[in-house]
């Protein structure tokens, strides 16, 4: 069985919507396993969506459906070891902080920048600075980036509640004051504020 024939069987045998980059194959050559996933999608095997990265599609009658974006985000992750975090209307939409369901999403990462295609909308993921990754808990560095893609001055009653709900929920005791340390002085104060106030309910 030809290297081909070999990487054809991985891909006939997974799941609709799963994704496969150039050392998904790491027993075989990387330019060589680049050039066969560049013969299977011409073949429409597969498809790319970004340079190296792969989709076996799902089809309907109105054309491919892509893979959810949280999917294609931490492939990639997982595939460049690096961190990314969501970032402006794409973090306030995940927390709730906006209604507005943004067509294309923004991420930071540690890793490579780069657009990812699906259909009519983008991935964006730009380098950022590593203090951006150096929060310990989950929601403090997603909400930075949040209330970053607010602004201080714009920032309603409304975000307020939204906010004071998540800290609720979301306490991260053990991490919320250092991670606060790595915040803009404005954003320190609110989500500081908010924390007296919960802690005195």
């Amino acid at each position: 069985m030809t290297v081909k024939e070999r990487i054809t069987n991985v891909i006939n045998r997974s799941q609709n919507g799963s994704l496969f980059f150039n050392n998904s194959f790491p027993n075989y050559d990387d330019v060589y396993v680049r050039q066969i996933l560049s013969e299977l999608c011409g073949q429409e095997l597969i498809s790319r969506i970004s340079y190296g990265i792969y989709v076996k599609p799902m089809r309907s009658k109105f054309g491919i459906v892509f893979p959810p974006v949280g999917d294609i985000i931490k492939a990639i992750a997982k595939r460049d070891k690096a961190k990314i975090l969501p970032t402006g209307n794409t973090a306030m939409n995940l927390l709730g902080l906006s209604t507005q369901v943004p067509m294309n999403s923004e991420y930071i990462t540690s890793g490579s920048a780069r657009e990812i295609k699906l259909g009519n909308r983008t991935i964006r993921l730009r380098r950022s600075v590593p203090k951006n990754f150096a929060y310990k808990g989950e929601l403090m560095p997603v909400l930075v980036q949040a209330l970053k893609a607010i602004g201080k001055e714009d920032l309603t009653d409304e975000h307020i509640g939204i906010i004071r709900k998540l800290l609720t929920e979301h306490p991260e005791e053990k991490t919320w004051q250092k991670d606060l340390q790595l915040a803009p002085a404005w954003i320190r104060k609110i989500v500081t504020t908010l924390k007296k106030e919960i802690n005195h309910e």
